[in-house]
């Protein structure tokens, strides 16, 4: 090859890379070598400060806007492949679980994944204060509807380990832990919006503080408390009196829940407050993207004399996740101490045995892992982290290259001078849609489109280690919704444990407690409101999260005795850019997006099989759920097999072999 030959990788925008992509800014460059010091010999999860998609592992990224890849710059590192996969998370996890499966176990698979740990979302924080070792989610939080979840995901449980009904037998006793010490949620008045700072707290036992008994002491206005009491009763009025049940659901998914409760419900305009991150734990953004319609369903007030009836159940119940707003909740979700951070742990210890002596449920809540162990020669599955994937290309027409060329490069480098290159018989791209399109420039460009549709929502997970917890148990609140300040909530850790972990019972223990941030611009659609967002959190130093964090804290909880030099220990900064898989949403897309399983949506369009390239990721079921995951992480591996590559796919009683080609029978 000529030294002037180039690899082309696609043209990118300025603007493209910054709100469709990634941008890290000098800001997260300087974080990355002021903290490299500090990291090293530490594993990763225990790794504190910036964290999530942190500094170090996109800048490579950047290299992208320059088009092109000089030849003289590649290294053919000879390695060949069964399977190539670009992402580490839960899906790209799952998919060589499947693989293995189905092809066989002496296949050879290379997982390559940008950041210093596995598990993509699935991240685990840890620390150890005073003594004790504590851990939490750092992204995905919970086995979510596992009820519901499709036959692939239950298998993937199944066969790594997992007993969720163990686990919630075991923790049955933990989950009255907070209401034993007579603490329940409370609400917090921001001086800012209500000219002084108040705590307000709920009865022990009830799930929030929207109640009678919670706000008889809120500084409400004696028409605004009788407005939102008036929200809250069960008999209230028919504030769409003259429609019929359709019109008024199809009424409801055209307008916003602000919009509601302001132009028909006719509240006070002080009682929006409440409501202004109603579902952001959900959707990423504002209330003001909600539809009123996925208000009624997720419980929200303001709907009891519409005559509505019950949320239909089972409604598109065979999708992924708990499908917020388009059908009945579910039952009850499972949360491990690190969140999903035990799924992926599972996926690893059984693909990789040499990197940990743990295999069980239990053995992974204080599992060590062998980093080293990930990535050697011998071994049939290897994981390469802190490597970005730069391009991927048939080698040849894709209907009829017998292999695939994957660059990749030191995912920290921000001007890369070395790229290396591996081949693989079959790759599935488990990383993010909207970046495929620039990894796999030859895609058709209907495909292109259709993955670059779903913007993903950007979420903060924040983790603090305090050294007590004594300032909750005095105010008696477990979690806090702060609707107007920096942080949108904070709460204690959830009381589980796993194996040699447990939550401490005694105030006077260290703890870890969550806050969660996410962004709003009104006025955006969705989807714009999360390029904006995106932009807005990347140019959000460390220094400036932690100025936040302390004051936050000591604001809510400086009347219990909390001071935030003395109680704080560490701080974990779980950024997120690119969080949450965009789900459809009636106020912005078809509804037949929303309300059915049309082979027209994106997500669908978007990840067709490619000639040797599938894709799997949770954008492709526009689903920000576990399952989600495991489930198009199934439908990728059996496309490839499915394309005569191996000789046989095993069956699986019901319609197996046909789910992933009939929509309808996921």
């Amino acid at each position: 090859m000529s030294r002037k030959t180039t690899v082309s990788t696609p043209a990118i925008t300025r603007r493209d890379f910054i709100n469709g992509v990634l941008v890290s800014g000098a800001t997260g460059i300087m974080e990355g070598q002021a903290r490299a010091a500090g990291t090293a010999g530490i594993a990763p999860p225990a790794r504190t400060g910036m964290r999530g998609s942190h500094p170090g592992a996109f800048e490579a990224a950047h290299a992208l806007r320059d088009g092109t890849v000089p030849a003289h710059r590649i290294r053919k590192t000879g390695e060949v492949y069964d399977l190539v996969i670009v992402g580490g998370g839960l899906s790209g996890l799952s998919a060589a679980h499947f693989f293995r499966k189905y092809a066989g176990a002496d296949k050879k698979i290379l997982i390559i994944d940008n950041h210093d740990d596995f598990g993509g979302h699935a991240k685990r924080n840890e620390f150890s204060v005073d003594g004790a070792r504590m851990v939490l989610n750092g992204g995905t939080l919970e086995v979510e509807s596992p009820e519901r979840y499709n036959q692939w995901a239950r298998m993937i449980l199944d066969d790594i380990g997992v007993d969720l009904d163990r686990y919630l037998k075991e923790n049955a006793p933990n989950e009255s832990l907070y209401s034993s010490h007579g603490m329940g949620p409370g609400l917090f008045f921001d001086q800012e919006t209500w000219h002084a700072d108040t705590l307000v707290r709920s009865a022990v036992g009830t799930e929030n503080c929207l109640n009678a008994h919670a706000l008889q002491h809120a500084p409400l206005s004696r028409h605004a408390r009788a407005d939102l009491m008036r929200l809250l009763s069960a008999r209230q009025p028919d504030y769409l009196h003259g429609r019929s049940v359709a019109e008024k659901k199809k009424f409801l998914a055209s307008i916003s829940y602000p919009d509601y409760l302001s132009n028909w419900a006719k509240v006070d305009p002080s009682i929006l407050w409440f409501f202004r991150k109603a579902g952001s734990g959900v959707f990423c953004v504002g209330s003001d993207t909600l539809p009123a319609l996925f208000a009624w369903t997720l419980g929200l007030p303001g709907f009891s004399g519409l005559g509505l009836g019950d949320v239909p159940e089972g409604l598109l119940a065979d999708l992924p996740g708990g499908q917020h707003g388009r059908q009945k909740e579910s039952g009850h979700s499972v949360h491990f101490p690190d969140g999903n951070a035990t799924l992926a742990r599972l996926l690893v210890a059984s693909l990789i045995p040499a990197a940990t002596k743990a295999h069980t449920q239990e053995d992974m809540a204080t599992a060590t892992f062998d980093y080293a162990a990930l990535d050697r020669a011998r071994s049939n599955v290897r994981l390469r982290l802190g490597s970005m994937v730069m391009n991927v290309a048939h080698d040849g027409a894709p209907d009829q290259a017998r292999q695939v060329s994957v660059l990749y490069t030191a995912a920290g480098d921000g001007s890369p001078t070395q790229y290396h290159q591996v081949q693989a018989r079959q790759v599935v791209m488990a990383c993010w849609n909207m970046f495929i399109p620039y990894l796999v420039p030859t895609l058709p460009e209907t495909q292109k489109k259709a993955l670059a549709y779903g913007v993903k929502g950007p979420i903060v997970y924040v983790n603090v280690a305090l050294r007590n917890w004594r300032a909750f148990e005095k105010l008696g609140v477990s979690e806090i919704r702060c609707p107007g300040m920096y942080f949108d909530e904070i709460s204690l850790a959830e009381p589980a444990a796993l194996g040699g972990l447990s939550l401490p019972s005694d105030p006077d223990r260290p703890i870890v407690i969550r806050m969660i941030k996410t962004f709003s611009v009104p006025g955006l659609s969705k989807r714009e409101q999360y390029r904006a967002a995106r932009g807005m959190l990347l140019g959000i130093s460390f220094e400036t999260f932690e100025h936040e964090i302390r004051n936050q804290l000591q604001r809510v909880l400086g009347a219990g005795g909390f001071d935030a030099t003395r109680d704080i220990a560490a701080i974990t900064v779980n950024r997120w850019p690119h969080g949450y898989a965009y789900t459809y949403n009636s106020l912005y897309d078809p509804a037949e997006w929303v309300f059915t399983e049309t082979q027209t949506r994106p997500c669908v369009v978007g990840r067709q099989l490619f000639g040797r390239i599938a894709i799997a990721n949770s954008d492709a079921a526009a689903s920000p759920h576990t399952d989600a995951a495991f489930l198009e992480a199934h439908r990728a591996v059996t496309e490839l097999l499915d394309a005569g590559q191996y000789p046989f796919v095993p069956t699986v009683p019901g319609n197996a072999a046909d789910t992933h080609t009939n929509e309808g029978k996921m």
